[in-house]
C-alpha cells in the first residue's frame, strides 16, 4: 500500500468515526432537556434555530477534534514512510523543570534529532498555554532534540494570532524552528518527499464529486 492509500485509509477510518459519534450525540439530543431555550427565545433565537444552535455546536467539538488528530496521524505517516518507524515515533518524555504534568509528549520523534509538535489549528487564548509550551520547548531542548512547531493553519483572532508569534519567538530563541500555513505544507514535502496537501486536495474533490 502506498502512502496515498495509506493516508485515504486513514481518511475512512477518521470519517467514519465521526459519524458515528455525532449520530450516537444527535440520538441523545433527542431526549435532551430544552428549557433553557426560554433564554435564547428571550434574546431573540427561535426555538427551532436553538435546536440547530446546539445540534451544530455538538456536530463542532467532534470535528474539531477529529481534524485534528487525522491530520496529526497523517502528517506523521510521511514521516514514517520516509524515515521508517524506529527513527519517527511519538515518545513521552520526563519533564525536568516541574512537577506538572509529570512528562511531556513529542508528537514526532526524527531520528533522535527533532522533536515536532504537530496541530491542525492551534486557535487558544488561554495565556497559560504560553507558559505550559514553553516548559515543553525547554524539556525538549534539555534533552538534546530540536524543538519543531509544524502548524498547518493559522487563527484568525488576534489574541489567538499573538500568542502564535510569542510561541514562534519562544521556538526560534531556543534554537527550534516553527513553521505555519504554506511553509508548514512546504517543510513536511521538503522533509519526506511527500505533498500531504495535494493528496488531502485529491481525496476533498474525490469526496465531493461522490456527494453530487
Amino acid at each position: 500500500m502506498d502512502i496515498n492509500e495509506k493516508i485515504e485509509k486513514l481518511a475512512t477510518q477518521y470519517s467514519s468515526k465521526l459519524d458515528k459519534q455525532v449520530q450516537k450525540r444527535v440520538k441523545e439530543m433527542e431526549d435532551d432537556d430544552k428549557s433553557h431555550y426560554l433564554i435564547y427565545r428571550v434574546l431573540g433565537i427561535s426555538f427551532e434555530e436553538g435546536e440547530n444552535i446546539d445540534l451544530y455546536q455538538n456536530k463542532g467539538r467532534f470535528l474539531y477534534k477529529y481534524a485534528g488528530s487525522f491530520l496529526e496521524e497523517a502528517a506523521t505517516l510521511c514521516f514514517v514512510e520516509k524515515f521508517g518507524e524506529e527513527n519517527a515515533k511519538k515518545v513521552k518524555i520526563p519533564n525536568t523543570r516541574g512537577e506538572r504534568p509529570k512528562t511531556f509528549e513529542i508528537d514526532c520523534l526524527i531520528e533522535e534529532r527533532e522533536a515536532y509538535e504537530i496541530k491542525w489549528r492551534d486557535a487558544t487564548t488561554d495565556g497559560d498555554h504560553i507558559t505550559k509550551e514553553h516548559t515543553r520547548i525547554k524539556v525538549v531542548n534539555d534533552k538534546g532534540y530540536t524543538p519543531v512547531r509544524l502548524m498547518f493553519y493559522y487563527p484568525n483572532r488576534k489574541q489567538a494570532i499573538k500568542i502564535q508569534q510569542t510561541l514562534e519567538t519562544l521556538y526560534k530563541g531556543i534554537g527550534g524552528q516553527y513553521y505555519y500555513g504554506d511553509s508548514a505544507w512546504e517543510h513536511l514535502k521538503d522533509k519526506t518527499g511527500i505533498d500531504l496537501l495535494a493528496i488531502l486536495q485529491e481525496i476533498a474533490e474525490k469526496n465531493s464529486g461522490a456527494k453530487k
